[in-house]
């Protein structure tokens, strides 16, 4: 099941095969750019199953959505924002990388309960031959970013879900996003500048997740964020790269089930 209605609004996502029906607390998870919701299914399944309502969604324009793409970080915060009002009930916001940005913005635009922030920093430039492969659709660049994304250690390490692949895996679905959608997602993650301000308007629980080895969205970089939020919650899982939800699974199902719950 892909399909899902938040109060009148209808939405893609998967849920770890459990209803997220009633009123108690909702934890939505946002991926980065040119994914899609399979990237949590390491967390969404578990968290199902240790009593958290949680669903992974597709942004508008990613995966199964039927929706236009959004044209700024802005957009797509207005766009998950209207998802949690419509939810009317307390929602808290999980978002990687881009994600990140969209969840940081959202909270100036609806109440959030918390917010967990996984592989952020406070700007996300991007190589220019990263961009540049992007722009003309070229595989090379489902190629270079993922492997970009993961530790060396994860690059030749068995994958959590055997039979699969993390490298791989990533670069096939980075590859199978509409033309376009990468390139559109890298450059308004480029142009984005508003994290820090948006971090120092957060008064909600808000915890880092990220992974020291990560060579895309660097520790040092999140820095300004993590002073711009008031006791902000910071996890650092040693050896793991920017793909931490793939990477650390364990970890970062238990980040997120701390923070939902205030442990």
């Amino acid at each position: 099941m892909t399909s899902f209605t938040i109060g009148s609004i209808a939405v893609s996502g998967a849920s770890g095969g459990r209803s997220i029906d009633g009123d108690g607390p909702l934890v939505l998870l946002v991926h980065g750019a040119a994914m899609d919701r399979s990237v949590w299914s390491l967390q969404t399944r578990w968290l199902a199953h240790h009593g958290v309502a949680a669903l992974a969604i597709d942004l508008p324009g990613h995966g199964a959505s039927d929706e236009d793409e959004c044209a700024s970080i802005e957009e797509y915060a207005d766009w998950l924002a209207a998802l949690v009002r419509a939810a009317a009930r307390p929602v808290h916001l999980v978002g990687h990388s881009m994600g990140t940005f969209i969840a940081l913005e959202t909270t100036s635009r609806a109440d959030v309960a918390s917010i967990t922030l996984v592989g952020t920093a406070a700007s996300m430039p991007v190589h220019p031959a990263l961009l540049e492969a992007a722009e003309a659709n070229d595989p090379l660049a489902a190629q270079l970013m993922s492997g970009w994304a993961f530790s060396a250690s994860s690059r030749t390490g068995p994958h959590p879900s055997p039979g699969a692949s993390m490298v791989g895996g990533t670069q096939a679905l980075i590859g199978q996003a509409a033309p376009g959608v990468l390139h559109r997602d890298l450059a308004m993650c480029a142009a984005y500048d508003g994290a820090v301000t948006a971090a120092g308007t957060v008064a909600i629980p808000t915890t880092l997740l990220l992974g020291q080895a990560d060579k895309m969205t660097p520790v040092p970089n999140a820095k300004p964020v993590i002073e711009a939020i008031e006791q902000a919650n910071v996890v650092i899982v040693p050896g793991v790269g920017h793909m931490v939800m793939i990477e650390a699974p364990i970890e970062t199902r238990q980040t997120i089930a701390d923070t939902v719950t205030g442990a």
